[in-house]
C-alpha cells in the first residue's frame, strides 16, 4: 500500500473521529436543549397552576368576605361585587346589577339624600384621583338597620390596562354599639364619680351639722343658768344626734350593700303592731309640723305575717320621713296598706304613703332610686339628707319580691308605692272582743274632723259589728248628744277646728247622765304633752294615733262590761313597773347613768354590772331577785356573749328561764344571730330608745310580784 493512500485513510480517519466528536457536542446540545425545554415547559405549567391557585384564593377571599365590595369599570359600572354585596342588597344573583351603575345597589340600601351627597362626593375624588371615606346608616334587607364604613378608591389595575375604581362597605354595627356602650359606661363611670364626690361632700355637711350642734349646744347648756335654756338645748341635742344616728345608719347599710351582704332575717310579724311602731316614731315629727296624718290598714291583711319587720319598718319609716320633710305645716300626709293578692301560703302587701308636699318632676323621678343621688341637690341643702334612702328601700322591697315606684306631679304632692311579698301566717284579727260581751245596746260616738278617719273607725265597727255614730266637729258631736242622749264611750280627736277634744269632754262631763260616760281621746301628740290638761276635762283613757282595730279592740275589752255597759274602774295609768328589778350589765358609767335616768319614772329596780363577769356574780348571788338582764355585748374582762353561756349553764332554775336582751351597737343579721345562738332571748340596737325599752320589759318581765299596768 502506498504512502499516499496510507496518509488519506489516516487523514480520513481523523476526519471521521472530528465528526464523531462533533456529533457527540450536538447531541449533547440537543439533549441540554430539550431538558431546558422540558423544564421551561413544566415551570410555564407550574405559573399556571399558581395563577390558577391565586385566583381560586382570591376568589374564596371575596367571596366570604364580610364587606360588600364593588369593583367598577371606567364608567362606574359594576364590573364585579362580592356574594356579601348581593346578601345585603337582597339579590339572588350577579347578573342582576353586572354592568349596572353602582347607585343601583345604592338605592336598595340608603335614603336618596345620602345617595346624592355620595354620588357627588365620589365623582369629585374620581376626578381629583384620591380615595374617599364615608359613613352610612343603611337598611339591609329592607328591615334591619347598620351602620357602614364606605371607602372609594379610584384607578385600580391601571397596570393591565383595564380602569376602574372599587367601593367598599365595612358593616361597624357593633364596632360602634361597643364604641357607644364604652363610651356610655365612661360617662357613667364619671357621673358615678362625680355622685360620690358629691356624696361625699353631703356626708361631710350631714355629719358635721348635728355634730355642731351637738357640741354647740352642750356648751350654751353648761353655761346656761335658767332651767328653760339647759331643756331647749338638750332637746337640741336630742334631735340631732337622732339624726347623726339615722345619717350613721344610711351608711352603714349603703355600705352593706355595695358590699352584696345586705340579707333579710324573717320572722313572724304581727302586722299591726309592725306599723304601730312605725307610726309612734313618726308623729312626733307630724304634730311638730301640724300635719294631719292618717293611716289606713286594710283588714284583710293577714294579722301575722313573715316578713323581715326591721327591714320593712325601715322602708314605711324612710317615705314617712321624707313625706314629713317636703309637705308644708298643716299639709296631709297618708299610709294605706292594701292586700293586692294571696295563695295558700303567701300574700301581696301594697303601701302607699301620700303627701301633699312639693311634689317631684319627672326628670328628677328618674333618679330618686339610685345610689348617693337625690332628685335635687338644692333640696338637699334646703332640707337635709344623705340621699340614700330611698336606693337602699329600693333594694330591701326588690329583696323582699317586690317593687318600688313613684306618682307624682310639681306642686300637687307625690305618692310613693311599694309592693312586697310576705308568707301568710295568720288570717285571724290580731285582737279579739272578748267572748262574754253583751254589745247589742252599746252607743259609741266617734269625733274627728278628718273623714278618712271617720270612715276607717266605721270599717273597723262593721267588723265588728258595733254600732256607732260619727261626727266631724264638737259641735255636730254636741247635737247628736242633745238629740239621741249620752253615748257610753266617747273616741274624741285632740286637735280640732271650732271646739278641741278637751272643751268637747268637757262639755260631755257636765250633762246630765254623762258622768258614767268613758271618753277616749285620740291623739298623734304624745301623751305625756297634753296629759294634765286631758285629766283635768275629764279624760279617762288615750289612744296614740294613727288609730288601728286592735287598739280600738283592747280599749272596748277594758271599759266594756258583760253587760254591755262600761267599767270606769280601768283607769289609764303610767307604765309602773314597781316591783320588778333588771340587772344591767353595761361597761361605760355614762350609759348605766342614762338608763337609769331615762326609767326613773318607771320606778324599777335597777342593779349595775360594769362587766360580764360581774353580772354573772350578781345573778348566781340572788338569781330569783332579777325579772330580767340588759346585756351589753361588748364589754371587758368578759363579753356579753359568754356571760350568757356561762348564765345559761347554771345549775339553777331561773338560768334557763330569765329573758336575757343584748344591748349592741352591731344591728346586721349576723349580729342579731349571733346573740341568739348565745343564749339571748331579743336585743336592742344602741344608742337605745327609751320606748323600746320598756316595750321589751312589758314583754319580758316576770307576772310575779307586783302586777305591771299601763295604757295599752
Amino acid at each position: 500500500m502506498s504512502d499516499d493512500f496510507q496518509n488519506q485513510v489516516l487523514a480520513l480517519q481523523n476526519e471521521n473521529a472530528k465528526l464523531s466528536r462533533q456529533l457527540s457536542r450536538l447531541q449533547a446540545t440537543i439533549e441540554r436543549n430539550n431538558a431546558a425545554a422540558a423544564s421551561a415547559a413544566s415551570i410555564t405549567a407550574m405559573q399556571v397552576a399558581e395563577k390558577r391557585k391565586q385566583e381560586y384564593y382570591l376568589r374564596t377571599i371575596l367571596e366570604n368576605s364580610p364587606n360588600v365590595i364593588l369593583l367598577l369599570d371606567n364608567h362606574c359600572n359594576i364590573a364585579y361585587c362580592t356574594h356579601k354585596a348581593l346578601i345585603v342588597a337582597g339579590l339572588d344573583y350577579f347578573v342582576a346589577v353586572h354592568g349596572k351603575h353602582y347607585r343601583e345597589i345604592l338605592k336598595l340600601l340608603a335614603e336618596p339624600d345620602w345617595i346624592e351627597n355620595a354620588e357627588q362626593q365620589i365623582n369629585d375624588a374620581l376626578s381629583g384621583g384620591y380615595p374617599l371615606t364615608l359613613e352610612a346608616a343603611f337598611n339591609v334587607r329592607g328591615i334591619e338597620p347598620r351602620r357602614y364604613h364606605v371607602e372609594f378608591v379610584p384607578k385600580t389595575g391601571t397596570e393591565t390596562g383595564i380602569g376602574g375604581s372599587m367601593i367598599t362597605m365595612h358593616d361597624i354595627t357593633e364596632i360602634r354599639k361597643m364604641h357607644e356602650e364604652a363610651e356610655e359606661a365612661r360617662h357613667r363611670a364619671e357621673q358615678a364619680s362625680l355622685a360620690k364626690s358629691s356624696f361625699l361632700s353631703n356626708m361631710s355637711h350631714e355629719i358635721r351639722t348635728p355634730m355642731n350642734a351637738i357640741i354647740g349646744m352642750t356648751a350654751i347648756g353648761r353655761a346656761a343658768d335658767d332651767a328653760e335654756k339647759k331643756e331647749y338645748c338638750l332637746s337640741k341635742i336630742d334631735e340631732a344626734s337622732k339624726h347623726l344616728l339615722g345619717v350613721i345608719n344610711d351608711i352603714l347599710d349603703m355600705s352593706k350593700i355595695e358590699a352584696n351582704k345586705f340579707e333579710l332575717s324573717y320572722t313572724n310579724v304581727n302586722f299591726e303592731r309592725m306599723i304601730r311602731k312605725v307610726t309612734t316614731f313618726i308623729t312626733f315629727r307630724v304634730d311638730e309640723r301640724y300635719q294631719k296624718f292618717d293611716v289606713h290598714i286594710d283588714q284583710r291583711i293577714p294579722a301575722v305575717i313573715e316578713t323581715d319587720e326591721q327591714r320593712l319598718a325601715q322602708v314605711i319609716t324612710n317615705l314617712l320621713s321624707n313625706a314629713v320633710k317636703f309637705t308644708p305645716e298643716e299639709g296631709k300626709i297618708t299610709l294605706a296598706t292594701e292586700l293586692v293578692d294571696e295563695n295558700s301560703e303567701e300574700c301581696m302587701l301594697k303601701f302607699g304613703v301620700t303627701d301633699t308636699g312639693i311634689g317631684i318632676s319627672q326628670e328628677q323621678q328618674h333618679r330618686l332610686f339610685h345610689s348617693f343621688e337625690q332628685a335635687d341637690s338644692s333640696t338637699a341643702r334646703k332640707f337635709g339628707g344623705t340621699g340614700l334612702g330611698l336606693a337602699i328601700s329600693k333594694r330591701i322591697v326588690e329583696m323582699m319580691g317586690g317593687r318600688i315606684w313613684i306618682e307624682s306631679e310639681i306642686g300637687k304632692g307625690a305618692t310613693f308605692f311599694f309592693e312586697i311579698k310576705a308568707k301568710r301566717r295568720s288570717r285571724e284579727n290580731a285582737r279579739d272582743l272578748r267572748s262574754d260581751l253583751t254589745l247589742t245596746n252599746l252607743r259609741l260616738l266617734i269625733v274627728d274632723d278628718s273623714v278618712e278617719m271617720l270612715e276607717y273607725f266605721v270599717h273597723i265597727m262593721e267588723k265588728l259589728k258595733i254600732r256607732c255614730d260619727v261626727a266631724n266637729s264638737g259641735i255636730k258631736a254636741c247635737e247628736l248628744i242633745h238629740q239621741k242622749g249620752p253615748y257610753d264611750i266617747y273616741f274624741i280627736d285632740w286637735h280640732m277646728p271650732e271646739m278641741t277634744g278637751i272643751e268637747l269632754t268637757q262639755k260631755i262631763k257636765r250633762q246630765s247622765g254623762s258622768d258614767l260616760s268613758v271618753c277616749v281621746m285620740m291623739s298623734a301628740q304624745d301623751w305625756h304633752h297634753i296629759e294634765l290638761e286631758a285629766r283635768a276635762a275629764g279624760i279617762d283613757s288615750f289612744l296614740q294615733k294613727p288609730i288601728s282595730s286592735s287598739t280600738v279592740v283592747d280599749c272596748l275589752n277594758r271599759y266594756v262590761d258583760v253587760t254591755g255597759g262600761v267599767d270606769k274602774k280601768h283607769v289609764m295609768l303610767e307604765t309602773i313597773f314597781e316591783g320588778k328589778c333588771i340587772l344591767l350589765a353595761e361597761d361605760v358609767k355614762i350609759n348605766r347613768e342614762i338608763v337609769k335616768a331615762q326609767l326613773a319614772t318607771t320606778k324599777i329596780e335597777i342593779d349595775m354590772a360594769e362587766n360580764g363577769k360581774k353580772a354573772v356574780e350578781m345573778f348566781s348571788e340572788n338569781p330569783r331577785k332579777y325579772d330580767m338582764i340588759f346585756m351589753d355585748v361588748q364589754m371587758p374582762e368578759m363579753d356579753g356573749l359568754e356571760a350568757t353561756r356561762i348564765i345559761r349553764t347554771l345549775k339553777i332554775p331561773e338560768a334557763k328561764t330569765i329573758p336575757i336582751v343584748a344591748m349592741t351597737a352591731n344591728v346586721f343579721r349576723e349580729d342579731i344571730e349571733q346573740c341568739l345562738a348565745a343564749g339571748m332571748n331579743d336585743h336592742v340596737g344602741k344608742p337605745l330608745d327609751i320606748m323600746i325599752v320598756v316595750e321589751i320589759i312589758k314583754r319580758y318581765a316576770k307576772s310575779e310580784g307586783t302586777k305591771m299596768t299601763d295604757g295599752s
